[in-house]
């Protein structure tokens, strides 16, 4: 009878700390529309990426119907099939991969050389150097365009592998990124491997880049990327379709009149997506083990 005399009397006492207090509440909401406002911006930047796939699969008449709907009334392969018969797709995608691979491979090579040199190696001019290539950062890359094609006109590069990737061997924004993260290494590691007798090279390729993986990952990430959707650069130095890449060659689908078949073309963009999706989703993890790995080598 004690006992459950003494229950109610408990439960009534505690009853008040289980009540919610303002302040939670408060962060409650201000989760609650962080969320909603994360949800509305994930939606509107995936909005274009749902147009091109829903494009890609509609038939004729259903992208020319008015008023457009977004999810199509019936699905179809033909814009997948006309891409590749109304254009050397294959090859162009081919192309793509060799220019923003080749670029990218030469670009992490001589970006890492010449940051490694003005980050951790000391003689006289470092300082004009690094200005005159920050200062080249301001240049517009229009004004270079023709100079540089008549360069490569005269050494016989246009439509070749080496007209579109040697004058993008090396980048000014890529030396000054990778110099800022090498100035960040401590550079007691390259003196304790002088001391056991170890050169630049070997300090470099032993030392310095091992923990340098995740600049070299973003940076990679970033040319191999910016490369790959390039327009202007392989329309003006390709002109035979077979040495074109995705983006030049889905230009070639502008019919008379300036028309253009608005499913093949978005076929064709989502196939040219879906190679930089898979890299993302590959690089991705190995990204973020460098990141927790960094300084550990």
């Amino acid at each position: 009878m004690t006992a459950l005399a003494a229950s109610p009397a408990v439960t009534a006492s505690e009853a008040p700390s289980r009540r919610v207090s303002p302040q939670r509440r408060r962060r409650r909401l201000v989760s609650a529309l962080l969320l909603v406002v994360v949800a509305a911006s994930t939606l509107a930047l995936m909005l274009p990426i749902l147009i091109i796939v829903f494009t890609a699969f509609k038939p004729v008449a259903e992208v020319n119907a008015y008023p457009p709907t977004l999810v199509p009334g019936a699905w179809t392969l033909d814009n997948f099939t006309r891409i590749f018969t109304e254009l050397p797709f294959a090859r162009l995608i081919a192309n793509s991969f060799v220019f923003a691979g080749g670029v990218t491979a030469f670009a992490l090579v001589f970006d890492s050389l010449a940051a490694y040199a003005l980050a951790r190696l000391d003689f006289r001019g470092n300082k004009i150097l690094l200005i005159a290539i920050i200062a080249s950062l301001m240049i517009p890359f229009q004004a270079t365009l023709i100079p540089i094609y008549q360069l490569v006109s005269d050494l016989g590069w246009v439509n070749s592998y080496a007209g579109l990737i040697a004058p993008r061997a090396a980048d000014a924004f890529g030396i000054f990124f990778l110099r800022q993260f090498f100035l960040s290494l401590p550079r007691d590691l390259d003196n304790a491997a002088r001391i056991d007798g170890a050169g630049e090279l070997r300090i470099f390729g032993s030392i310095v880049l091992p923990n340098a993986v995740p600049a070299l990952l973003t940076l990679g990430i970033f040319t191999f990327v910016n490369n790959w959707n390039d327009l202007l650069w392989p329309l003006v130095f390709t002109t035979d379709a077979e040495m074109g890449t995705v983006t030049s060659g889905l230009t070639l689908l502008t019919g008379p009149g300036g028309i253009i078949p608005q499913g093949v073309m978005m076929a064709g963009s989502l196939i040219a997506l879906l190679p930089l999706a898979i890299l993302f989703l590959m690089i991705q993890r190995r990204f973020v083990e460098s990141v927790g790995t960094s300084g550990l080598k």
